[in-house]
């Protein structure tokens, strides 16, 4: 009998070793109040303009907490960033990623839109772009300049 005090503080601790790990943070994306931002699917379309283009790309947010994409900069010219409801395009100041979701710029939805271009992007260069958040370090991005008439199969 003197065994059973043992082994019952033993099974005590090793169960709560197991619940202590199982309420621990693993850094997969938890609901810790915190976004966790990605981007995938960049790139932009050759531009047929010389001082005009797009840019497309997915934000993810696998946080718990949702973030704005306040602003985007680069080193070939002005980026603003659109929004498109019902068909309409509009310039906006931010836009959400939202906790546990993506925002998603698309042709014929969300677009950067690259103004006063410096010099013409040509099909196989990338273009530097440098996402900015209200709550997160900037994220730098490498977009890859496709064809005029790239259409993605994934991603968008």
């Amino acid at each position: 009998m003197s065994r059973f005090p043992l082994l019952a503080a033993t099974a005590a601790t090793a169960v709560g070793t197991l619940v202590l790990t199982g309420c621990s943070d693993s850094g997969s994306g938890s609901d810790d109040g915190q976004a966790e931002l990605s981007v995938s699917a960049a790139y932009m379309p050759q531009p047929v303009s010389d001082s005009m283009a797009a840019g497309f790309l997915t934000v993810t947010n696998q946080g718990g907490a949702k973030d704005d994409l306040t602003s985007v900069t680069s080193d070939v010219g002005q980026v603003t960033v659109h929004e498109t409801v019902d068909s309409a395009m509009a310039e906006v100041k931010s836009l959400d990623v939202p906790a546990h979701g993506q925002l998603v710029f698309k042709s014929g939805g969300n677009h950067l839109m690259f103004e006063n271009l410096k010099r013409k992007p040509k099909q196989g260069e990338t273009v530097s772009v440098e996402l900015h958040f209200a709550k997160s370090d900037p994220v730098t991005v490498e977009m890859p300049v496709k064809s005029a008439t790239y259409s993605p199969k994934t991603g968008h």
